[in-house]
């Protein structure tokens, strides 16, 4: 009994090696059958296994927990591990570098240096009067609805997604981006952090920070992770636009 064969797939990846002098960028196509249930990372590893083991992407997890696949995929951010060959008709795939991230070489790039400035800026760690912690005593109970959505804002991956989607970011260079506007509502709303709504305005209070987002919603469209980014910044912002 002949086993069906699947279709033809055509995935075209921008390579680019920014620390070479000879390369340039161009797109280089590859041609492979789909298998069932194909993502775009199982696809990309067998690229580089049969036919290009120079070809660099990032990957850890598989399984959308680690972040580290995030690429731009005809024209719209998103993770490779997440991403089914099966949803796009035509069998076609562009695939490009996420954008305001250093490109490493072809779809690898450095998230996690942005990520680390984007930590310190927004100061993201909890920030307290200074009391010493008295370990003999049970901890200050917090309300599990408060817990719940302190931990709804810490599932972010921090994958990238949302920066590469967001046309702010593209247009200023110095934005925070909506993750970092995202992890100053995880503190903001976290009852161990003892900053106030005017410590807050001191860091994101201008155009580069909370001010600055035009509310495209490009982020939370793309979030592999549905955060409920928009509703988060728009608080945000209504909190700190009144104290001036």
């Amino acid at each position: 009994m002949s086993i069906e064969k699947g279709r033809e797939i055509t995935i075209s990846v921008l390579k680019f090696n920014p620390r070479s002098k000879v390369s340039k960028p161009h797109f280089v196509d590859y041609k492979l059958e789909e298998t069932p249930g194909m993502t775009l990372f199982i696809a990309l590893m067998k690229i580089r296994e049969e036919y290009d083991p120079d070809l660099s992407f990032d990957f850890v997890c598989r399984a959308g927990i680690c972040g580290s696949c995030g690429m731009v995929v005809n024209g719209k951010p998103a993770l490779a591990c997440r991403t089914l060959i099966a949803n796009y008709p035509t069998g076609n795939l562009q695939l490009m570098p996420m954008p305001a991230f250093e490109l490493i070489k072809d779809l690898s790039v450095n998230t996690g240096k942005w990520m680390d400035a984007m930590s310190k800026r927004v100061e993201s760690w909890i920030v307290d009067n200074g009391e010493e912690n008295d370990i003999t005593k049970l901890e200050e109970r917090v309300d599990p609805d408060v817990a719940d959505a302190t931990f709804e804002l810490d599932r972010c991956i921090e994958c990238g997604i949302c920066v590469a989607s967001c046309g702010t970011k593209l247009m200023r260079p110095d934005f925070v981006g909506p993750v970092g506007l995202n992890r100053v509502a995880r503190f903001e709303v976290d009852p161990h952090d003892k900053r106030t709504a005017e410590d807050f305005y001191e860091l994101i209070g201008d155009d580069d920070g909370i001010f600055g987002c035009m509310s495209l919603l490009a982020c939370e469209d793309h979030c592999p992770k549905h955060l409920p980014l928009q509703n988060k910044i728009a608080y945000l912002r209504r909190k700190l636009v009144a104290l001036r």
